[in-house]
C-alpha cells in the first residue's frame, strides 16, 4: 500500500487526499465469559511536529492544558532521542514542578497524553506515552475490550506479566504486525481486524514521525490542525487544543484513517472501513469542551440544543432553571431560552479548594466523586422559597444526584425538578466510559425492566429526591447533536454492542479494579 505526501494547511481540501483502502474483517465472536476484562481509558492525546525545527515540548504541555478535562490522573510527554517525561496528576502541576527537564527537550516533534482510567490502579507505569522496545512511544484515548485475545498473542513474543493495560498490549501487537509488513497502513490494518473496542492511538517512531490512528468506528474523536505562522501540524482529541495552540482547525480525522507526520508534510491513508459510523453522544453531552467542534457540530450549541429539546419536552411549571456545573450550562441555557423560565447560578463549583475546579464523573472513586460535589456550593437567595429546574447532562450513578438535590432542600427549595440530557443509562460501556458494571448504574438499579421513560422517570425521582424528573429519549438526543442514529453509538442505553467486533467480557467492579 501507498500514500502520497501532502502539505496539509487550512487551505488545502480534502479532495487532494490520496487513500488506500483495505477492507475490514470481521473476527467472529468469542465465548463472552473468556479470557480476561481489559483496562479501559477515556484520555487526552496530542502530537505536534514543526517543520521549522522549532522545540514543541511547551506547546505539547500547553495542548494537553486544554485536553485536561479529559483526564486527570497523569500525564505524559514523549520526544524523540530522550526519556518519556511522566508525573502523576494535573499536567499544570506536573508541568511547573518538571519545567527544566520539560524546557531540556529539544526535538522537534513529539506527543503527549493526560490519562483518565476505568479500571487498575493509578501508577506512573500505568502513565502514558509507553515505549514499545524502543521502537515507538505510544498513548491512547479509547478501550480495548478484548484483551483476553491478545494477550496469548504478545506473549509469546514479549514476556510480559500484566495484561491489564490495553494501551500496552495493542501496541506491542502493533510492533509484531509492523515487523512483519514494513508498513504503518498494513500494520494497522491487520492490528485493526483484531481489536474490539474503541482507540486513537499516537505514535512516535524512532525514526521521529508522529502517526495517528482512529478506529474504523469513530467512537472517539480525533483532528488535525495547522499553525501557519509557525508551520507547526498538530493532531489532538479535541478542537479546543487547537484553539489553545493559536492553530486553524483543518479537519476531523476520519474513523479508519492513519494520518503520519514528518518532514515533508502530512500522508494521510485508510487502514480500515466500517459499513457504518458509532460516534459517541456522551461526547457532546459530557467529555468534550464546550468550545470543541466534533464531526462538523460545535459541542456548545450542541448542548444548548439538547436544552431545548427537553424544554419542549418537559414543561415543568417553575421558577428558576438552574445547571449543574460545569458541563450542563449550556443546556440549561437552551432550557431557559425555550420555556421562557430565567436562569441563574445556582450551584458553583469552590475553586478555591483542591478539587473544586475537577469532574466528579471523571473521578477514579466514589469518595473521591462525593468530595467533589460536597465541594459545589448552593447560593441560597437563587433557590430559596422558589420553584427549581435542575438540569444535568446525566444521571450514572446516582450519587452526585442525590447530594445536589439534598443540598438544593436544605438551601429552602420549595419545588425541584431534575431534567437530564442524555438518556437512562441502562449498560455498561466497553468503549471509553466509567460504568462498566449494571448494578452500579441508577436506572438498571430501579428499574430493569427496560420499561418507558415515562415510568423510569417516576422511579429514578423517588430515588435521587426530586418532585418531578425528566430523561431525554433517543430521539431527543439524535435531534439535539444533529448526527443521524445510525451515525452514534447507543450500546450504554440499549445494550446493543453492534460497534463491537465481537460481545464484551462482564466483569464486577472489585474485578475491573483489582
Amino acid at each position: 500500500m501507498s500514500a502520497k505526501s501532502l502539505n496539509v494547511n487550512p487551505a488545502v481540501g480534502a479532495k487532494n487526499r490520496v487513500l488506500t483502502r483495505s477492507k475490514t474483517i470481521h473476527t467472529p465472536r468469542l465465548d463472552p465469559q473468556a479470557g480476561r476484562e481489559a483496562v479501559k481509558e477515556h484520555c487526552g492525546i496530542v502530537g505536534i511536529y514543526s517543520l521549522k525545527g522549532e522545540p514543541v515540548a511547551e506547546r505539547i504541555v500547553k495542548g494537553l492544558s486544554a485536553l485536561q478535562h479529559r483526564g486527570q490522573e497523569s500525564w505524559g510527554i514523549a520526544i524523540p532521542g530522550e526519556p518519556i517525561v511522566k508525573g502523576l496528576g494535573l499536567i499544570g502541576v506536573g508541568a511547573a514542578a518538571n519545567a527544566r527537564k520539560i524546557l531540556r527537550l529539544a526535538g522537534n516533534r513529539g506527543i503527549g497524553h493526560v490519562r483518565y482510567s476505568t479500571r487498575g490502579r493509578t501508577t506512573l507505569e500505568n502513565a502514558s506515552p509507553m515505549d514499545i522496545k524502543g521502537e515507538f512511544s505510544i498513548a491512547q484515548n479509547g478501550t480495548v475490550a478484548n484483551t483476553e485475545d491478545l494477550y496469548p498473542l504478545v506473549t509469546g513474543e514479549f514476556p510480559i506479566l500484566d495484561d491489564s493495560n490495553d494501551t500496552r498490549l495493542a501496541g506491542y501487537r502493533l510492533l509484531q504486525h509492523y515487523r512483519r509488513e514494513h508498513d504503518w497502513t498494513r500494520a494497522f490494518n491487520r492490528l485493526a481486524r483484531e481489536l474490539s473496542g474503541s482507540f486513537c492511538f499516537m505514535i512516535l517512531t524512532k525514526e521521529g514521525e508522529v502517526l495517528a490512528a482512529r478506529d474504523e468506528a469513530g467512537f472517539r474523536p480525533l483532528c488535525l490542525g495547522y499553525d501557519e505562522e509557525n508551520k507547526t501540524h498538530i493532531l489532538a482529541s479535541e478542537s479546543c487544543a487547537l484553539t489553545a495552540l493559536h492553530a486553524d482547525f483543518v479537519r476531523d480525522v476520519q474513523p479508519g484513517e492513519l494520518v503520519r507526520l514528518n518532514k515533508d508534510g502530512v500522508t494521510v491513508t485508510t487502514f480500515a472501513d466500517s459499513p457504518r459510523h458509532y460516534h459517541c453522544p456522551f461526547e457532546y453531552t459530557y467529555f468534550a469542551h464546550p468550545s470543541s467542534t466534533i464531526e462538523g457540530h460545535n459541542v456548545y450549541e450542541t448542548r444548548r440544543q439538547l436544552g431545548r429539546v427537553l424544554a419542549r419536552k418537559y414543561r415543568f411549571s417553575a421558577d428558576v432553571v438552574i445547571p449543574v456545573p460545569d458541563s450542563a450550562r449550556p443546556a440549561a441555557l437552551g432550557y431557559s431560552e425555550e420555556s421562557g423560565i430565567p436562569m441563574e447560578e445556582g450551584l458553583m463549583k469552590d475553586r478555591y479548594r483542591k478539587k473544586g475546579n475537577l469532574r466528579s464523573f471523571i473521578e477514579p472513586t466514589d469518595e473521591s466523586r462525593e468530595e467533589i460535589v460536597r465541594e459545589i456550593i448552593t447560593i441560597k437567595p437563587v433557590v430559596e422559597g422558589k420553584r427549581v429546574i435542575v438540569v444535568d447532562d446525566s444521571i450514572v450513578r446516582g450519587t452526585s444526584s442525590k447530594n445536589i438535590i439534598r443540598a438544593l432542600r436544605d438551601a429552602g427549595a420549595k419545588k425541584v425538578y431534575m431534567v437530564v440530557t442524555f438518556p437512562p443509562i441502562r449498560h455498561p460501556c466497553y468503549m471509553g466510559i466509567d460504568f462498566p458494571t449494571r448494578e452500579e448504574l441508577l436506572a438498571n438499579r430501579v428499574d430493569g425492566e427496560d420499561t418507558s421513560i415515562s415510568e423510569l422517570n417516576k422511579k429514578v425521582a423517588n430515588e435521587i429526591g426530586v418532585d418531578g424528573l425528566g430523561y431525554n429519549d433517543m430521539e431527543g438526543l439524535t435531534k439535539g447533536i444533529g448526527l443521524r442514529p445510525d451515525e452514534m453509538c447507543f450500546a450504554c442505553v440499549t445494550g446493543n454492542y453492534l460497534g463491537l467486533k465481537k460481545d464484551p467480557v462482564v466483569r464486577t467492579r472489585e474485578e475491573m479494579k483489582a
